[in-house]
């Protein structure tokens, strides 16, 4: 009776500790899993701040694109008015000279 009470106890704690082993076993499978949940969300932020980049930087090339073509309308009116002052110029000078042959 002693040695089957002994052997039972000697199970018993057995079981104990496999059940023991089985609940840190579980413990590291959710820490893992935790670990991978974190993991997967930080490379999830990554890729939001990087299309967030990407669209800012396609944001300014539009925006810089849109103001260097007002600068060359700008530029290209601006030439347009100095050409047709220069031409008005050029027809007054024309009447002067025509009025000095008259007289």
């Amino acid at each position: 009776r002693e040695r089957e009470r002994e052997r039972g106890e000697r199970e018993r704690e057995r079981g104990e500790r496999e059940r023991e082993g089985e609940r840190e076993e579980r413990g590291e499978e959710r820490e893992e899993r935790e670990r991978e949940r974190e993991r997967r969300e930080r490379e999830r932020e990554r890729g939001e701040r990087e299309r967030k980049r990407e669209r800012g930087e396609e944001r300014e090339r539009r925006e810089s694109k849109r103001e260097q073509e007002r600068l060359r309308e700008r530029e290209s009116k601006e030439r347009e008015r100095e050409r047709e002052l220069e031409r008005e110029r050029e027809r007054e000078r024309e009447r002067e000279r025509e009025r000095e042959r008259e007289s």
